[in-house]
């Protein structure tokens, strides 16, 4: 019998994990990291050690190395199958073999298996990759390191092969310790750092605030990721940086010649951004699986991943423009629409949406998101009408890649919003699906309000979508340029966009490149410039060819994908090539490690032993022993299967006062003068009755209250409220309303507020 909690063996020894120290340098927006493993084998018997962890999606891996006392192995990218036979053979042979590869499914999930450890020995793995750092909607760039891989719901039939036994375990009994530590410099000063973890004060390391470190603080269990957000000042300045080639690669190839990493901020002129689109087709997709109803934190027990979602979809369908269509789907094993197709925004339809989303409950079992994709891009595009598709999800999907390849199949037609909710969510998924649908990705976590970021991300929506982009480059005579990332298909005001190129041929000292990115928006042509040196930067190491050749790597992979049953053009050997040239991980490629030195052969049968992972999902009694396909979870009947048990509705909390007054605004913007509002503002009736002024309109004076109201008490909330509040001035405005300065006199007056009408929008 296995046993459930997963801190021993069957033998009642202790797991040989032991600790995990990880250093992590941030230069500006990439970030270097090493970990290192610490294991110990206590059995009497030689181990073999299985380890299946998260990494962040776009990692390239980049070093893989052993050290066994005093001797050091460092691994070497082949072939996978290659490298698979190389491994067993190792193991059959007495010899200690290491083994590392990405998950077929998704790419950030990676299993390491620790072959032939004697007993009474221990050996430090060190893993070294490099990521990119995600520019948050304030600005902040969000490091995360995952510590939490939540079980990936895998749809029946969709093939999972292979078989990693995995024990899963809860996160506050991870019986490993770990240590963490950052160092941060950019050309810009550090305004600051903030975690969902306890830190250490920020250590500044000059006069500049250039540069600084920063620990977790002493004590901290290992239950969730470690979430860091860097903000800079000035951050959105555009910047590129030359890396040198490698002396030892040959000229011409990707690690021989240099690589640029340039990235631009486009600023949008703002006559353009001050209008808001009036028109548009919303899709919002929920994720409604048994997992959304764990907690969205581990502080406030009661709000769920569900009820955050639902009170999310009110906000979001408030805001709407009148003229546009929407529709939600919610998706588990099955899905389920409101609507058949989508319709026009009016009061009866958002009413009719409002009253489903109250009844949203997780209650539809696993996670299957590709059938409800399918059905939403089968569905005729509306003429006049962008589509705009918004994804809800705690990211516990097994077959990402999938997922993410029917999205930029059908980029062409919409653009998609990703949110990731809780500890654990897949970045693979949620990056990706931003990424390849042309829109932005969202991360709520720890602490995190839900609403905001939604709201962050609709204004992104309701922005002009920007069409016709193109790149172009000016370089000195005898520099060609080979651009490796994949093109530009999203601009958002303020948000990064990068690009990845190889420069090859000889340039004379001093020379300058220039890159310009074409494209229009609203009509209206623009363009964004940058200048830059060819002069290779200090210190960069291969960061930046090894980010570029991941970024073609993963190109390739999904082209490989589209044309699978067919002619590829040799697609999957180039991937290959590519991978072992740069020393980067590929889902076709693998490190291995073997320890050749001369000595004895390990003697006596080997044992397989799996470390337990932290599971966020699932309360402590229902944690149990999964089955990882190709290193994906597989999941039982018991939680997310959970299609037939009635859902047991949780006590409500009081409502929230924003979202009490919030749920009474009218599609068109207004608010109606009515009990329910008094009480939402905390005055009667007749206070609010007695204090209008005569000649004006009750929907008016109702509608002044409400705005006055949101401004005077709501002001720290103002991101959720923004565009519903925008839309009852618009409202307001179109009412030609007399007396409109002694009315809002009169409702500050009866709400004890002093707000000027031009802050009201009127």
């Amino acid at each position: 019998m296995v046993n459930c909690c997963g801190l021993i063996t069957a033998n009642k020894d202790p797991v040989p994990l032991k600790s995990i120290e990880v250093e992590l340098e941030v230069r500006d927006h990439v970030a270097t990291v090493v970990s290192t493993l610490n294991y110990e084998n206590k059995e009497d018997k030689p181990l073999e050690a299985v380890f299946v962890f998260p990494l962040p999606g776009d990692a390239a891996v980049c070093h893989f190395s052993a050290q066994i006392g005093q001797t050091q192995i460092v691994a070497e990218v082949k072939e996978k199958q290659k490298a698979r036979e190389e491994y067993d053979d190792a193991l059959s042979s007495g010899q200690q073999a290491f083994l590392l590869e990405e998950s077929e499914q998704s790419p950030d999930i990676f299993s390491l298996s620790v072959g032939s450890l004697p007993p009474g020995e221990s050996a430090s793995i060190r893993l070294d990759y490099v990521t990119e750092l995600a520019v948050q909607a304030d600005d902040g760039l969000r490091f995360c390191l995952p510590a939490v891989l939540n079980p990936r719901y895998q749809p029946l039939g969709s093939g999972g092969s292979g078989g990693v036994q995995v024990t899963s375990v809860p996160a506050s009994l991870v019986p490993y310790s770990l240590s963490f530590s950052a160092r941060v410099s950019s050309p810009r000063p550090i305004s600051k750092v903030e975690s969902s973890c306890s830190l250490d004060p920020l250590q500044y390391l000059n006069s500049e605030q250039t540069q600084a470190t920063i620990k977790l603080a002493a004590g901290h269990k290992f239950d969730r990721d470690v979430e860091l957000l860097i903000y800079y000042k000035d951050a959105h300045q555009p910047t590129a940086v030359v890396e040198a080639g490698q002396a030892s690669a040959e000229l011409g190839s990707l690690m021989g010649d240099p690589v640029v990493m340039v990235s631009l901020y486009p600023e949008f002129p703002q006559s353009v951004m001050s209008s808001v689109a009036s028109c548009g087709e919303f899709v919002f997709l929920l994720d409604r699986s048994g997992s959304m109803d764990c907690p969205i934190n581990n502080s406030k027990q009661q709000e769920t991943r569900i009820s955050s979602a639902r009170d999310t979809l009110l906000l979001l369908l408030k805001s709407l423009p009148m003229g546009c269509y929407f529709n939600i789907y919610s998706f588990g094993s099955s899905y389920e629409h409101i609507f058949p197709k989508s319709v026009e925004y009016s009061q009866q339809t958002m009413e009719e949406a409002l009253k489903k989303v109250g009844e949203m409950g997780a209650n539809l079992g696993g996670t299957e998101i590709l059938s409800p994709l399918q059905h939403i891009y089968s569905q005729s595009c509306i003429p006049s009408q962008p589509r705009q598709l918004f994804v809800f999800t705690d990211g516990e999907v097994g077959n990402t890649k999938q997922v993410l390849d029917l999205v930029k199949k059908n980029s062409g037609s919409h653009r998609c919003f990703s949110f990731g909710i809780g500890e654990g969510s897949s970045s693979a998924l949620i990056n990706g699906l931003a990424k390849e649908g042309g829109g932005h990705a969202q991360f709520i976590t720890g602490t995190d309000r839900m609403q905001p970021k939604v709201m962050q991300s609709l204004r992104f929506a309701l922005q002009p979508a920007v069409v016709d982009i193109s790149v172009t480059w000016d370089l000195p005579k005898g520099v060609s340029v080979t651009v490796l990332s994949p093109p530009i298909t999203a601009l958002f005001q303020g948000q990064r966009s990068l690009i990845y190129a190889q420069l090859t041929g000889q340039s004379p000292k001093a020379a300058e490149g220039c890159v310009t990115v074409k494209y229009s928006l609203a009509g209206h042509p623009s363009q964004n410039q940058l200048r830059f040196s060819l002069k290779p930067a200090e210190d960069t190491g291969s960061t930046v060819h090894r980010l570029g050749a991941r970024t073609l790597i993963r190109s390739l992979e999904m082209e490989e994908r589209e044309r699978r049953g067919q002619p590829d053009g040799g697609l999957k050997e180039k991937v290959v090539q590519l991978s072992v040239q740069s020393g980067v991980s590929s889902s076709f490629t693998a490190f291995i490690a073997v320890n050749k030195a001369d000595g004895e052969a390990i003697q006596g049968p080997l044992v397989r032993r799996n470390i337990p992972i932290a599971w966020m999902g699932v309360p402590p009694s229902k944690s149990r022993n999964l089955r990882m396909g190709a290193a994906i979870f597989k999941m039982d009947d018991e939680f997310e299967m959970a299609d037939d048990v009635p859902p047991v509705m949780p006590k409500q909390p009081p409502r929230d006062p924003l979202l009490q007054l919030v749920s009474l605004q009218q599609a068109s913007g207004c608010w109606l003068l009515d009990p329910a509002l008094s009480a939402a503002l905390g005055k009667t009736s007749e206070e609010v009755d007695k204090s209008k002024p005569a000649p004006v309109n009750s929907d008016v004076w109702a509608t002044v209250l409400a705005l006055i109201w949101l401004h005077g008490f709501k002001k720290d909330a103002k991101e959720e409220w923004e565009l519903l509040a925008m839309k009852a001035a618009s409202w307001l405005r179109s009412q030609n309303a007399p007396c409109l300065t002694e009315c809002v006199e009169a409702g500050n007056a009866l709400l004890g507020c002093s707000m000027q009408k031009d802050v009201l929008g009127l």
